[in-house]
């Protein structure tokens, strides 16, 4: 899939509807520290924090609302709880609010890959706070071109941001930055211990990869095959960032990431990026514009390359 597991998905919906780390896992039977786990394994491939404090009431990052928002366009199930009041913090243990006064609302839809928004998360707040009359809306089902021209295309988008190797013919689009793919292993894998690594050296270890069908996979994929870069077979393909953790410190595969996910497994311990002899090929994230949306989306897309 293109998206978190459906498990940890799930665990989030009810991690909000219960408004506890005890209380989700009674629910869900399951145990706390698994239910603590899942929640972290989410945070680590969205790349920003979805609660404050877990250990008391489950209190939702302004990010967090945000991406309970969204969560029904991450799931062709859509359960009514993952429905989140962008104004409330807590759910639904809060006291329930007044009415608000029915008022008009310009919506500007932003399609992104959750870790690119978590780059600009601030940024967006910043931008609905000084446009009261706005509201944003966010889409995280987009991570590729394709996927972006066809949001555009059919008005589901307004701003979308994807990751690319370069300008896509036909989806007219800028480029933003770009993240570095690089290659980790667990602290005790021969190639840890080597200060030079030749690509060609890489087709013959076994490695980790995410599902094939999730969006980060396919473009690291297409990526590597871009710069001539062959990785060994994959002994696990697996959504689930701590077993692939997990497997990495044991020894048994080595595992290629960019952006947040690369951040943070390089400062996890007992884990370690592959000094290769030249870098692997970067990936570019790209900015479209959907060019029949209201003023407002252009000036927001402006507003984010600030």
């Amino acid at each position: 899939m293109a998206t978190p597991s459906l498990r940890q998905l799930d665990i989030f919906a009810q991690m909000v509807a219960s408004g506890s780390l005890s209380r989700c896992a009674r629910d869900l039977g399951m145990a706390a520290d698994d239910v603590a786990r899942d929640l972290a394994s989410l945070e680590l491939r969205l790349g920003y924090r979805l609660f404050d404090d877990l250990a008391g009431v489950a209190r939702l990052t302004a990010a967090g609302r945000k991406t309970a928002q969204a969560m029904t366009l991450l799931s062709q199930d859509q359960p009514e709880n993952w429905q989140v009041d962008a104004a409330e913090a807590v759910l639904p243990h809060a006291s329930p609010a007044p009415a608000p006064a029915v008022q008009t609302r310009e919506s500007i839809i932003l399609a992104a890959p959750a870790p690119v928004f978590g780059h600009f998360q601030e940024a967006l707040a910043a931008f609905e706070a000084a446009n009261e009359d706005i509201v944003i809306t966010l889409d995280l089902t987009v991570h590729l071109a394709d996927e972006a021209g066809l949001a555009l295309r059919r008005g589901k988008a307004d701003i979308a941001y994807f990751y690319a190797l370069g300008e896509i013919e036909g989806l007219p689009s800028r480029y933003g930055w770009s993240e570095q793919i690089n290659l980790y292993v667990g602290v005790d894998h021969p190639l840890a211990r080597r200060d030079s690594v030749a690509p060609e050296e890489l087709a013959i270890m076994p490695t980790l990869a995410m599902e094939q069908r999730n969006g980060l996979r396919r473009i690291i994929d297409e990526a590597l095959a871009k710069g001539g870069i062959r990785l060994g077979d994959p002994v696990l393909e697996t959504d689930n960032l701590f077993d692939i953790m997990t497997i990495l410190r044991e020894g048994a595969g080595c595992f290629a990431a960019f952006g947040s996910l690369a951040r943070d497994l390089g400062r996890m311990a007992g884990i370690r990026r592959v000094a290769l002899e030249r870098p692997l090929p970067a990936v570019e994230v790209r900015q479209a514009v959907n060019p029949q949306s209201p003023a407002a989306a252009a000036a927001l897309a402006e507003f984010l390359f600030l």
